[in-house]
């Protein structure tokens, strides 16, 4: 018989359950009426708790998820026959259905990289096409803060990125689905690595914080969200009771739970890479910086693993998979599933 799985999966953030606090939001915000469309007392409170994390007078455009935050930031930027440089591995790239070409017109110009992270040497090699006509015109970078490979960036690299984009024109966008779990493992400060890093819009992600649903862009220059009312609506993002969106940035803004409980996640992760590293026929691919893990597993035994307690192929070729924490993970359910794991992969 297989030992049995942890209580709370391995496979994604995007698993996790409501974080108590936020439901408690939820149902206070569900008591009497509100004006539509952001009319409302929550909204007003979200966008000052924004303002006071960023340290700036930022435009806050809630929407209803992450690939439609993602549409509404890019097409704030965008003009047609315009492009985005974006890592080949971004989600914007690989995970989105193509909504951003589709929606917006706009070619992705994605850039191959290891560790899932541009330097400002992949920017300039995709700008010779600059002013010719017959070429897409690179007008935004985009870049994924912490990147789908869990890897992160400096706020030196931010700057660097947002520097050599500025100097020819273009923008710099932020795919912010874990902002939190980035914000967590460089100390908590959220400007360092957006305002002052020269961010000019990003996608704050509020899900994988322990959210229901319910994303933000944040226009780090106020200025460039001046029609970002017009494309959320367009773009059918415009949540009518966004009340209920509100109140849960509120929760997670407030006290700022949303990096305490991503603080958790990252925690848990390197727990979990410290117990698995003596696996037999584990092997971690590289050390994790944020709330998920990469490893190798035997071939032969990945999918008696998987029907376990599931877990996603990262990189078939080599029998590399992803093992994500959340915010509700606990040590319990590392301690089980490396067990578990290990149970399964013994000899014999």
């Amino acid at each position: 018989m297989s030992p049995a799985p942890p209580a709370r999966s391995f496979a994604s953030d995007n698993v996790a359950g409501v974080h108590p606090a936020v439901m408690e939001a939820l149902a206070a915000a569900n008591s009497g009426d509100a004006l539509a469309y952001g009319a409302d007392r929550w909204t007003t409170r979200a966008v000052e708790l924004f303002r006071e994390r960023f340290e700036a007078p930022v435009e806050v455009a809630f929407c209803w998820g992450g690939t439609g935050a993602n549409v509404v930031g890019l097409q704030a930027l965008l003009r047609p026959g315009e492009g985005v440089i974006c890592p080949a591995s971004a989600h914007i790239a690989v995970d989105e259905c193509g909504a951003p070409e589709r929606l917006i017109g706009a070619k992705l110009i994605d850039v191959p990289s290891a560790d899932g992270k541009l330097v400002p040497e992949d920017v300039v090699a995709q700008l010779h096409a600059l002013g010719d006509e017959h070429h897409v015109q690179p007008a935004v970078v985009s870049i994924t803060q912490s990147t789908e490979l869990g890897t992160l960036y400096s706020p030196d690299e931010i700057a660097a990125l947002a520097t050599v984009a500025h100097d020819h024109g273009l923008y710099l966008h932020v795919d912010g689905a874990r902002i939190a779990n980035a914000t967590a493992a460089l100390g908590g400060d959220l400007r360092a690595q957006t305002i002052d890093a020269g961010v000019d819009v990003m996608t704050f992600g509020a899900t994988k914080a322990g959210a229901m649903y319910g994303e933000a862009v944040v226009f780090c220059r106020p200025e460039l969200g001046a029609r970002a009312r017009f494309i959320r609506k367009q773009a059918t993002q415009l949540p009518s009771k966004m009340r209920y969106v509100s109140a849960q940035f509120v929760a997670l803004l407030t006290d700022d739970l949303w990096v305490r409980s991503a603080e958790r996640a990252n925690r848990m992760a390197q727990m979990l890479a410290g117990r698995v590293a003596d696996l037999p026929g584990v092997q971690l691919t590289r050390a994790p910086a944020v709330n998920a893990l990469f490893a190798t597993v035997p071939a032969d035994r990945k999918a008696e693993l998987q029907a376990w307690s599931f877990f996603w192929d990262w990189d078939v070729s080599i029998s590399e998979v992803r093992w994500m924490t959340h915010w509700g993970t606990t040590a319990d359910d590392v301690n089980q599933f490396v067990d578990g794991l290990g149970e399964i992969l013994a000899p014999g």
